[in-house]
């Protein structure tokens, strides 16, 4: 497979409300097909948020982004733009890294979670230095993520509630 050059074609998802941002790597070919996050439909991104925020699983791009305002969810990727050749992680070079604490700047996030490994590699070389706000590694959602289920899923991600009633209550 070749790689091809590909920039960033969605706009993060936030406003001044957004509390938790989510940061994936960059999005798949399917995601990039069908126009938004986490579009590949074997992804288990939805379905997993909405378990954790006891809210229905969000189905069109409209009601994706309601969901994410509704519960102070922010996400975005942290590659602005890459060589890729597919939509594999390990297949990534050339990396650029979006503006993070431009976003931050915007909003009052307060936790930083990461969707899989290469999202954390690159958090923690380009943002983290500048932010100063460690992002929390969550399992990837990805379909390519076959250790876990999508029961395991959800209670891996269920810290981010968690970590949110923690704060609120504390």
């Amino acid at each position: 497979m070749e790689y091809e050059h590909h920039v960033q074609p969605f706009e993060p998802v936030f406003d001044e409300h957004s509390r938790i941002l989510i940061l994936g790597s960059f999005p798949s070919v399917k995601s990039r097909a069908a126009g938004f996050y986490y579009g590949h439909r074997q992804n288990r991104f939805w379905r997993v948020t909405a378990a954790v925020f006891e809210d229905a699983v969000p189905e069109t791009i409209a009601e994706k982004k309601q969901f994410l305002l509704r519960n102070g969810i922010a996400i975005w990727d942290v590659i602005e733009s890459c060589d890729i050749a597919g939509s594999s992680d390990s297949k990534v070079k050339n990396a650029v890294a979006a503006d993070i604490p431009g976003l931050l700047e915007k909003t009052k996030i307060r936790e930083i979670y990461v969707n899989g490994s290469l999202a954390k590699t690159m958090y923690d070389r380009y943002a983290f230095p500048v932010t100063g706000i460690e992002a929390i590694k969550l399992p990837s959602t990805s379909p390519a993520n076959a250790a876990f289920g999508l029961d395991r899923l959800i209670e891996e991600w269920k810290m981010i509630n968690d970590q949110e009633r923690n704060r609120e209550n504390g």
